[in-house]
């Protein structure tokens, strides 16, 4: 009998009982725990000009985030496999909270920088989510629920930038942080209410087991080393034009304003929503044809985004474009390697998406030098090389794979 009401319920493993509804609440946690991270960037020369920091050192702040989400992708999100996932994730989430008020109430540069530490390393709850979402989901929604959720991250992402600077002119830097320690708090309570108490049984494993099979796993599964490839050289396109985009559109001849600038986070979401769809695909089997699609997009994307100076409707598009086949091929992926190892969702999620974190690392530094060395031209030619680089390791893999099954 207690089998049997186990089983019954709506969030028991293997069945489709997730509602629409609660995916969508994961997706909103989600990114509202990935935004945290971003909502720096447009908010630099206030935070300098408070505590005194010069700008070449202010920049610290964001290298200091992105470095402890690294670390966070490999030493927290694995814990998902080994503990209770409600509970590590509404800790993780108080914490969070705790983090967000330091920050929003800090009085020296130190307990900015400690803020910022612990903001990176907790903002991971997000790839947790994921893979509990994907546990909770039926294999034959999976990826629909995936796309889902990770829309979430992705406009969390996108509009990050846009609130902050927002909140910034109207109340100053420090109501970004509090306005988000209010809003986790609240997603703390529905979350609360909404996820399952009862849980499958663990791997019985110690941490150290745990972290090593992290790492053992880029060794067992070639799914996981192709896929992981692929997600770096996306994410390094992605992050060549949302890090250096802003160069252009603020300086003569166009000038935008930074809240128009925040603004092209809209078209970027808008590309992002397409997300669940590919999710869909990737159930029906498609997923290397849908890969193959959005990659080709990406590299067209550049097309209309290089005619910045021209158009802003043509770079409307182009950012739809790019961040519709970025969306696309990540959501793929994480289908795919979910498949593979279903007992191991939250160690696959960190393995994967350190990957992630290099790609938008080198992106990041590599657009900004490079639009210094050759211009906004020289930025779409370093985007377009790498899109297509993404799109040949692609066929090239279809490749292998095709002639080692004759």
């Amino acid at each position: 009998m207690q089998n049997a009401s186990h089983q019954a319920h709506p969030f028991s493993e293997g069945r489709s009982g997730m509602s629409r509804l609660v995916a969508l609440l994961f997706a909103l946690c989600s990114g509202l725990a990935v935004a945290n991270i971003y909502y720096a960037q447009p908010l630099l020369d206030s935070i300098a000009e408070e505590f005194s920091i010069s700008h070449s050192s202010i920049g610290i702040v964001i290298t200091v985030t992105q470095i402890c989400y690294a670390l966070g992708l490999l030493l927290l999100v694995p814990l998902g496999d080994l503990l209770n996932r409600r509970k590590l994730i509404i800790i993780q989430m108080l914490l969070s909270v705790i983090a967000l008020i330091a920050v929003g109430t800090s009085s020296s540069s130190q307990v900015l920088f400690i803020g910022m530490a612990a903001i990176g390393l907790l903002a991971v709850i997000t790839q947790t989510l994921v893979a509990f979402a994907a546990s909770l989901a039926a294999p034959s929604e999976r990826g629909r629920i995936i796309g889902l959720v990770t829309s979430g991250i992705v406009i969390g992402i996108l509009l990050a930038r846009t609130i902050a600077g927002t909140l910034n002119d109207w109340i100053g830097w420090r109501s970004v942080y509090l306005f988000s320690a209010s809003l986790t708090l609240l997603g703390i309570i529905a979350l609360f209410l909404v996820l399952p108490k009862h849980e499958p049984k663990r791997e019985k494993l110690s941490y150290t087991q745990l972290i090593v099979s992290v790492l053992q796993l880029y060794r067992e599964l070639p799914i996981l080393r192709i896929r992981g490839v692929l997600a770096m050289l996306i994410f390094t396109a992605f992050s060549i034009l949302w890090t250096s985009m802003v160069l252009p559109l603020s300086a003569p001849p166009l000038s935008l304003s930074h809240t128009a600038i925040g603004a092209f986070g809209l078209a970027g979401a808008a590309g992002a929503l397409a997300a669940a769809r590919a999710g869909r695909l990737a159930d029906r089997g498609l997923g290397q044809k849908t890969t193959g699609v959005a990659l080709v997009i990406l590299l067209l994307s550049w097309l209309p985004i290089g005619y910045v100076h021209h158009s802003l409707w043509l770079l409307i598009a182009g950012v739809i474009m790019l961040d519709l086949a970025v969306q696309a091929v990540h959501v793929t992926n994480q289908s795919l390697i979910y498949e593979v190892r279903p007992e191991a969702q939250s160690r696959l999620t960190g393995a994967y998406m350190i990957f992630y974190s290099i790609g938008s690392a080198t992106g990041s530094i590599a657009s900004t030098q490079v639009y210094a060395w050759a211009g906004w031209t020289g930025v779409c030619w370093l985007g377009a090389g790498v899109s297509a680089a993404a799109l040949l390791f692609w066929a090239f893999d279809r490749y292998i794979h095709r002639n080692s099954d004759q």
